[in-house]
């Protein structure tokens, strides 16, 4: 995964690309990068008969040590704007409002009613007139979020991830084979920002509201009334915790604080996003990044 056959180093390692980078995406098992120019390069893990097959979108489940071109998406004219890696599946969203996946099939997934396999990427066909302008992909599921401010989510729901409820008790096998829309109290709010996790999902509103569901806690979206006294511009998810930046440049944490992922000088849970004190107060955050188990802002001067 990280572009030769050497497992893990200390020292960066130089991806020779024919264009810039424009994003990076790294999933469990493999990763993608997407070039200013629409491209994509998977490698990384290209999956097995058992855990499935095309994650990185070549035709096969070959896994390659370094990046290498998605060539499909050149033969069908498409141009990327966006690339989320998951578990053993991928989500590219392109730059006509279309939303692809490819890889494994099961637990629905790839949005497409089966649960099989698919070797290339195929457009997810029930969101084809959806205007699609932003996705996220977390362990094994995914969302899409169109021009009207609707989310649509489909895959693995075990834990309530997709935010359209599960009754009275969590079933493992739960899931949406076809993308559905979260309705429940984003009903008749325009959602603004998305972003996922390993089993969560959270959202901000136009009015600069912050919603989060899934990690088994709710299995639909909550409403984070502590935040209610500022404005939430965006939300970055790891894998059991929450990053919510406001309009200010200040960041708060909420979730599962084990490895100190959520900057409040513990590692116990928190149940309310707190603000991250140790900012510097002369900077603000203007991006967040969030990983498994560790954080990156990038901050300037106020």
């Amino acid at each position: 995964r990280i572009g030769s056959t050497i497992k893990e180093t200390s020292q960066p390692i130089h991806l020779p690309l024919p264009h810039p980078v424009a994003k990076v995406s790294l999933g469990s098992n493999f990763s993608a990068l997407l070039t200013t120019m629409g491209d994509i390069y998977t490698f990384g893990y290209g999956g097995s008969r058992i855990n499935g097959m095309g994650c990185l979108g070549h035709g096969n489940m070959d896994s390659h040590f370094t990046p290498t071109l998605v060539e499909s998406l050149i033969e069908d004219g498409c141009y990327a704007s966006d690339v989320h890696c998951g578990e053993y599946s991928m989500t590219v969203l392109t730059t006509e409002g279309e939303v692809l996946t490819c890889g494994a099939g099961s637990y629905g997934r790839l949005g497409n009613l089966e649960t099989l396999d698919q070797l290339y990427l195929e457009p997810v066909e029930m969101m084809d007139s959806e205007d699609v302008t932003q996705i996220a992909c977390g362990f094994a599921f995914s969302l899409a979020l169109n021009s009207g401010g609707i989310i649509h989510a489909w895959g693995r729901n075990n834990e309530g991830q997709l935010g359209t409820g599960m009754g009275l008790a969590a079933d493992m096998y739960a899931m949406e084979s076809l993308p559905r829309p979260i309705e429940g109290v984003l009903e008749g709010r325009s959602v603004t920002r998305i972003a996922a996790g390993h089993t969560h999902a959270a959202a901000v509103t136009s009015d600069g509201a912050l919603f989060t569901w899934g990690m088994n806690y709710t299995h639909e979206p909550k409403l984070e009334s502590t935040l209610l006294h500022t404005r939430i511009v965006d939300v970055a998810c790891g894998q059991n915790y929450t990053l919510a930046l406001d309009e200010e440049g200040r960041v708060y944490s909420v979730g599962k604080g084990k490895t100190g992922v959520l900057g409040l000088a513990s590692t116990k849970v928190s149940a309310f996003p707190i603000l991250v004190e140790g900012i510097p107060e002369d900077e603000k955050v203007v991006s967040m990044s969030c990983g498994w188990a560790h954080v990156a802002c990038t901050t300037v001067a106020k």
